[in-house]
């Protein structure tokens, strides 16, 4: 059995939940939507959907039916990946977006909102993929949670309830957001009612005909008819060309066991290259959560983002491999780059040439799945389709527009992406093993989030809920680095005189971060099942069985 101190030394309201089937997401409803599932009789992918499609409903500031997904799946026996992120439109490129935005500084202007940002919609295709390939439960079963809690509705959390109204100066011009978002002419809040009736008939239709309609038929044209009418160059073609990608994952040995990622577009392989340079200090030997601990982890991450923000991209385009850029090689001479004593301004090095939502769901036959889904900033693009509640994303945002960048924006191509499921598994008697299922969202801050608690749990010990509750730190685009408020004074002090440029922002909803994280406790003895955290900074729920 796992040998954790259970004890947890950080202020909170929330315990570890032990069971065999655990669905673990950052809203209650969305957790018991997926529980349902597996009272019925299906599986950890049955219970992912279902969960995936209510928290569709319940925080739909973070995600919704027109967001992007990942996952990685653990059938029992190997590790899948499910790449669910969508393509830019066949007519996009640097000259699109300089004709009806202009230039500056020589490069095309790039809205941050509206039409102009939404590539096409993966998360449906998603699900279809992950139903197909795993599914055991009906598809129309899984929707019937999300159908319900839609037209029926629902009492507005708190957090989401925030999140809600401080998006509404930003997008109630937006096409259709008002319509959908504010029913009353403002946001919801906190404990009223939300009913999504649009979103709830787009549900209907698919659990109907299944998610290719989302792609292909009436609910496509809609999109389509939607898009020609806001100026926007997505087609009804560009839907129904696109597919989910089943991947290889990519994955870095850490303490004995192994962190697996998505590969790129994704910026999961930043988690991987700060645990690679880490791997070359012995980080256990010091203060858990004193100043030489935190300093090194600070300056692996600076390394890694040097590194993520010049080569990732639609891996068709990028310079290097992501087996390049975790070589074991040159992440030992990465590690060498580090002053324990002083922080430095990294730059990228050379590797050899040659808004969101996170969930977890286990079950007791021992599938594993790790899935994520948004709609990047909150409520992504602000545009709604008319009618159907399909809120769209605005991962456009992701592209460059400089012609000599590998994440140039081109038609048909998968931009930069932040969103990241994560996995850990062990080698046992020559086999792997899955260990746990786990992912933090938040922007940028998810590969940091996947390096702290890792090395919170593998280092120290620490059991899942102390280190999902444990202070954070983010390092931000600039290497400016902002600290949680509960992040111990005396540390933030220290990081500061050693060269760090020291932020305190107190909005943990985004900036920190939040996490869900599924152990499976003893690989010998199923009948001890998992150990479930659910982070305290959403109003998130870890419900089993």
């Amino acid at each position: 059995m796992t040998r954790f101190d259970w004890q947890n030394p950080y202020p909170t309201p929330r315990l570890p939940v032990f069971a065999r089937n655990i669905v673990s997401t950052s809203h209650p409803l969305a957790a018991q939507a997926g529980l349902r599932m597996l009272w019925k009789g299906g599986n950890a992918v049955d219970a992912a959907i279902a969960a995936a499609a209510a928290i569709t409903v319940v925080e739909p500031v973070s995600c919704g039916l027109g967001g992007d997904a990942f996952a990685l799946v653990w059938d029992g026996a190997e590790l899948h990946g499910l790449n669910a992120s969508g393509t830019a439109p066949a007519a996009w490129n640097p000259d699109y977006f300089r004709r009806k935005y202009g230039e500056e500084n020589g490069l095309a202007m790039q809205p941050k909102r509206g039409w102009d940002t939404v590539t096409v919609p993966g998360v449906i295709a998603g699900w279809e993929a992950l139903h197909a390939k795993f599914g055991s439960l009906p598809f129309a079963d899984l929707m019937a949670p999300a159908i319900e809690i839609a037209e029926r509705g629902y009492a507005l959390a708190s957090i989401v309830a925030h999140k809600w109204q401080a998006a509404i100066p930003e997008l109630r011009d937006q096409p259709g957001f008002a319509e959908t978002f504010m029913p009353r002419g403002r946001a919801p809040e906190v404990s009223e009612r939300v009913r999504l009736p649009g979103h709830a008939a787009t549900l209907r239709r698919l659990a109907e005909l299944g998610p290719r309609a989302f792609y292909e038929g009436e609910i496509a044209e809609r999109i389509a008819a939607s898009a020609r009418e806001g100026g926007a160059a997505l087609t009804l073609d560009d839907l129904r060309n696109y597919r989910a990608d089943w991947v290889a994952p990519i994955s870095k040995g850490y303490r004995g066991y192994r962190v697996h990622e998505i590969p790129p577009n994704g910026q999961g392989i930043a988690a991987l290259i700060a645990l690679g340079i880490l791997e070359q200090f012995d980080v256990a030997s010091l203060p858990r959560d004193g100043i030489e601990s935190q300093h090194l982890q600070i300056e692996a991450m600076k390394l890694a983002f040097a590194d993520v923000y010049r080569y990732v991209a639609d891996p068709r385009s990028m310079d290097v491999t992501p087996e390049q850029m975790l070589d074991d090689a040159y992440l030992k001479s990465r590690a060498k780059l580090i002053d324990p004593k002083r922080a430095t301004q990294f730059d990228f090095g050379m590797p050899r040439a040659g808004g969101t939502i996170y969930l977890s769901a286990v079950d007791e036959r021992g599938m594993m799945v790790s899935f994520i889904q948004s709609n990047y900033m909150g409520f992504g693009s602000g545009v709604v389709v008319p009618g159907t509640g399909i809120a769209l994303q605005n991962r456009g945002c992701g592209f460059s527009m400089d012609p000599v960048s590998c994440n140039v924006v081109e038609g048909g191509k998968r931009p930069f992406h932040t969103i990241i499921p994560g996995f850990l598994t062990q080698q046992v008697e020559g086999r792997e093993e899955a260990v746990m299922s786990f992912g933090v969202m938040g922007g940028d801050m998810q590969p940091q989030g996947h390096l702290q608690t890792v090395v919170r749990m593998l280092d120290y010990g620490q059991q899942p809920q102390a280190a999902c509750d444990a202070p954070r730190w983010k390092v931000n685009r600039d290497f400016s680095v902002d600290i949680e408020s509960t992040l111990d004074a005396q540390v933030a002090k220290e990081l500061a005189a050693r060269g760090h440029e020291i932020k305190s922002i107190d909005d943990p909803y985004m900036d920190f971060g939040s996490g869900q994280f599924i152990w499976k406790l003893d690989r010998n003895d199923p009948e001890r099942g998992y150990v479930a955290a659910s982070d305290s900074r959403r109003d998130g729920l870890a419900a089993g069985f």
